[in-house]
């Protein structure tokens, strides 16, 4: 076969091959929403129309950790100078509440200034092609992972680690990354042990866990409400709500509920409300 053949039948074995492969897929429209979520299998951001979130205003007991999240988070959309933040602590403070309320608050005193990035814990692994896409963006995010921590054998955290600091590329310029955990450090203190029980050089192991957390320049506390507390994000609630319900009965009810759970918090708090509004036959708007 001379050489002008064999040209021709490898263009027309290209042009074959070309129609065959899949077409990428279309860029993301990020001024579709204020709001996405990351779904990793398909490496797409879905628009969310409507963020499940309370008022920052409702939100009692976590008044300076409110206040800290609010002023980074306004320099971040005004394109100052901000930290990642870790919001740890007991469960049902209120803290994936806060960082949606935060951005709902930011983005009322100026329209679409900033967008939030749901990323599930599971997906982490894909950050690095997350963050190409926002990078590209003229918008600011806040990329918001829940109930972050990682176990055994999870060497997940180290990617983590690349990109929201010690990478070459690093976190763009553009995005902010805030994270939710029961954890402090991010890990088990039994994952932490291990690792100085079986590392050459204990101290080394225990620098290579801890220095996850490191990463995040804010760590805000949140920590299980006295009675006081719980009062205030009862009584809030519900005048928030219109629950026409005496100061008397609305406490001696709570106390009830929460020995019920078994504990107090923000959440137990909301959970209460919900149940007495309905037994008053009040709609939550």
């Amino acid at each position: 076969m001379d050489e002008t053949r064999l040209l021709t039948l490898l263009e027309r074995i290209a042009t074959a091959l070309e129609r065959q492969a899949p077409s990428p897929p279309p860029a993301p429209d990020l001024s579709a929403a204020d709001a996405f979520v990351w779904h990793a299998d398909g490496e797409r951001l879905a628009p969310i129309a409507r963020v499940n979130r309370v008022e920052i205003g409702l939100l009692q007991g976590i008044e300076r950790q409110r206040q800290i999240l609010l002023d980074n988070t306004q320099r971040f959309a005004d394109g100052l100078p901000a930290n990642n933040a870790l919001l740890w602590g007991a469960r049902g403070m209120g803290k994936s509440s806060l960082v949606k309320a935060v951005h709902a608050a930011v983005n009322a005193r100026r329209a679409g200034s900033l967008a939030l990035v749901e990323i599930h814990r599971e997906d982490i692994p894909t950050l690095p092609v997350l963050l190409t896409q926002l990078r590209a963006s003229g918008r600011r995010f806040v990329l918001f992972c829940d109930d972050l921590s990682f176990d055994q054998q999870d060497a997940s955290y180290k990617s983590l680690k690349a990109v929201l600091e010690g990478g070459v590329e690093g976190r763009p310029e553009n995005v902010v990354f805030y994270a939710t955990s029961n954890r402090r450090h991010l890990m088990p203190r039994d994952m932490i042990d291990n690792e100085r029980a079986t590392a050459i050089n204990p101290g080394e192991a225990i620098e290579e866990k801890v220095s996850l957390s490191d990463r995040f320049g804010l760590w805000l506390g949140f920590h299980h409400c006295d009675q006081d507390t719980f009062f205030a994000m009862i009584e809030g609630y519900a005048a928030h709500l219109g629950l026409e319900v005496t100061s008397e009965q609305l406490h001696a009810e709570a106390v009830e509920w929460s020995v019920t759970r078994g504990g107090r918090s923000g959440r137990v708090a909301w959970q209460f409300v919900q149940d007495l509004a309905g037994r008053l036959g009040k709609r939550l708007s």
